[in-house]
């Protein structure tokens, strides 16, 4: 990375303000989007502004999207890493997508199992009396299935 001299103003490059601006991303959003090298400062002045070309707007864009599709920031960095290197993303964007898809699905079949359970409850406790407040349980229902576990 150059350092620009404070005279010279860069044509065409964006201080990290104006990125931020730009991507409707926060300051301080960039800044660690820099420490996990997702993207890089074209320029620094000499006394330390961030200077960036246009394509940092398009990466930042990029990134946002990437994470509108649950995408974390690692997946990301590995993402943005096969692309650096020259190859093809989209293989990889595929696979990811597939485990997600997957991991979901697995997540849904959790739901429905505890959704289950919870109707299940909610009938067997629905003509239950009342606690008696002086007794020392919270509440006996909870307290009924302390010793079991629902699905998680």
């Amino acid at each position: 990375m150059r350092r620009l001299s404070e005279n010279r103003s860069p044509e065409k490059l964006l201080k990290i303000g104006e990125l931020a601006e730009q991507t409707d991303v926060a300051v301080g959003t960039i800044r660690y989007y820099e420490t996990l090298e997702l993207i890089e400062p074209t320029h620094r002045s000499e006394s330390g502004y961030r200077y960036y070309t246009p394509d940092a707007v398009r990466r930042v864009q990029f990134i946002k999207k990437a994470q509108s599709l649950q995408f974390s920031l690692s997946e990301i960095q590995q993402i943005l890493g096969v692309r650096h290197q020259g190859d093809p993303a989209c293989p990889l964007v595929r696979d990811l997508l597939n485990r997600k898809i997957a991991e979901l699905d697995a997540q849904l079949d959790r739901i429905k199992t505890l959704k289950v359970e919870l109707e299940a409850y909610r009938d067997r406790w629905s003509d239950r009396p009342l606690d008696n407040p002086a007794s020392q349980e919270l509440c006996s229902l909870i307290e009924e299935v302390a010793g079991h576990a629902l699905s998680s």
